[in-house]
């Protein structure tokens, strides 16, 4: 009996309670908060998910073979051209494999043939999309690049170009004058009077098209920085190690044995 009498009491408070709302302790301040607290953490997904690093997508892409010409160029004097293809093969002593000895070469596809011009044909996506970069070049060679030097590495004759020092280089147009540090950037070789000039994160520069000049130059403040005497021989020079089609503004593309690809709009900014 007395549990029958405890189970009819249950009973009964179950059914007072029916049709009752619950109220949050603090009247609607705590559904307030929940929400805020939800809000804010969407707005910080969105903004992790933007903020991630670029996959690589987009040109340059695997498979593409670019051609940029390149200079380096000293008060009123070309510095000689980056020697050696990197393409020197050793064996990984962990797989047993033959690959290529220079690391930054074999995970990028960078490189020169000595020639002045920048043979780009991505390995991995370290090197294609956004992640294409000056700097990529520069590594494969180990040349040093800031904003007031060029440093060469001793294989390519070991010398450091200070634009702080310009002025003890005699007999250019550098002595006794104010000198700094620039990149030069066409993107296009037939464009010689549309072009950017960087002066600062030299490393970042982005590589967007075929057929685009670069310069890392040390010049008097105000003086001009010419293009490469052979980057009008770009299309030449391309060709004769394959790649993608180069495009001649004005007169259709130059096909130096692969698939179109089309230069970009530039932005002048002079000086």
């Amino acid at each position: 009996m007395a549990t029958s009498s405890s189970a009819n009491k249950v009973a009964k408070l179950a059914s007072k309670g029916k049709g009752k709302k619950v109220r949050f302790q603090g009247g609607t301040v705590f559904p307030i908060i929940v929400a805020v607290v939800v809000v804010l953490g969407l707005l910080v997904i969105s903004y992790a998910r933007q903020s991630q690093p670029t996959d690589g997508s987009g040109p340059p892409r695997l498979g593409d073979h670019w051609h940029a010409a390149y200079g380096m160029y000293v008060c009123d004097e070309w510095l000689p051209k980056l020697t050696g293809t990197k393409e020197e093969q050793s064996i990984d002593p962990v797989t047993g494999q033959q690959v290529y000895t220079n690391k930054s070469f074999r995970l990028t596809g960078v490189h020169s043939h000595g020639d002045g011009v920048i043979h780009y044909h991505p390995y991995t996506s370290l090197a294609t999309g956004t992640r294409a970069r000056l700097g990529l070049f520069l590594d494969v060679y180990d040349v040093k690049v800031s904003d007031t030097a060029l440093q060469l590495p001793a294989d390519q004759g070991g010398e450091t170009y200070d634009s702080e020092g310009a002025a003890v280089f005699q007999g250019t147009s550098c002595e006794g004058q104010d000198a700094q540090m620039k990149v030069r950037v066409w993107k296009s070789y037939a464009k010689p009077d549309d072009f950017q000039d960087f002066i600062t994160d030299f490393n970042s520069i982005r590589i967007t098209n075929n057929g685009m000049v670069f310069v890392i130059a040390i010049v008097p403040k105000g003086a001009d920085i010419p293009m490469p005497p052979w980057a009008a021989e770009l299309p030449d020079l391309g060709a004769a190690d394959g790649g993608d089609v180069i495009e001649v503004p004005g007169t259709g593309p130059v096909d130096t044995g692969g698939s179109t690809t089309t230069s970009g709009a530039t932005t002048t900014t002079g000086g």
